[in-house]
């Protein structure tokens, strides 16, 4: 059977490729939409404010957070996090694990002690020019700061919640020249009694 010659007017081709452009858009769209979820949900980034984490890290500096470093394991000291201030939740602090539960902590002399072991610390600014004697208890973290004798810590407000942690910092991503993984230090040796 022939079939009949069926013209198709020229809006026709238009209006199907007009189709296709936004249907590759449409998916386009939803695929960037869906990276976008994804890394929101394994990362966070925050900005460095103040000179608290010097020489380690520096005001302004850009900071991409592992935030499920420990979803299946806990914070070990010398690792710096980024978390909730226990003192106003809506600003983010970051700040070097020192202390874990049942660690105690000493500042004397202008060293840090933990399990009446001295830690050596090649990242910190200066000793610090501060005395006192802590207990971690359980389900809390003792963080300092590594310009010990400019920061908001752990020595002046207490334990921090594991609750409160958002994650890891690992990466300093801006500025440019900045570029560069965060390097942790492993304090887990020299603390041990």
């Amino acid at each position: 059977m022939i079939q009949p010659n069926v013209e198709l007017s020229p809006a026709e081709p238009r209006r199907s490729a007009v189709w296709a452009v936004l249907a590759e858009i449409l998916q386009t769209a939803l695929i960037a939409a869906l990276l976008f979820l994804a890394v929101n949900l394994v990362t966070a980034r925050i900005r460095v404010e103040g000179d608290s984490m010097e020489p380690s890290l520096h005001d302004g500096e850009m900071v991409v957070v592992n935030r499920l470093a420990y979803r299946w394991s806990e914070p070990v000291r010398g690792d710096i996090i980024v978390f909730r201030f226990p003192l106003d939740p809506s600003r983010r602090f970051i700040k070097r694990v020192i202390g874990l539960p049942g660690d105690r902590i000493e500042v004397r002399g202008g060293s840090v002690y933990v399990n009446g072991t001295r830690l050596e610390e090649p990242y910190i600014a200066a000793a610090p020019r501060y005395d006192g004697a802590w207990r971690v208890e359980p389900g809390t973290l003792f963080v300092l700061g590594d310009n010990r004798n400019n920061s908001s810590d752990s020595q002046n407000w207490g334990p921090l919640q594991l609750s409160d942690v958002i994650g890891k910092a690992v990466l300093v991503y801006w500025p440019l020249p900045d570029v560069a993984v965060i390097p942790h230090y492993n304090l887990v040796a020299a603390a041990e009694p």
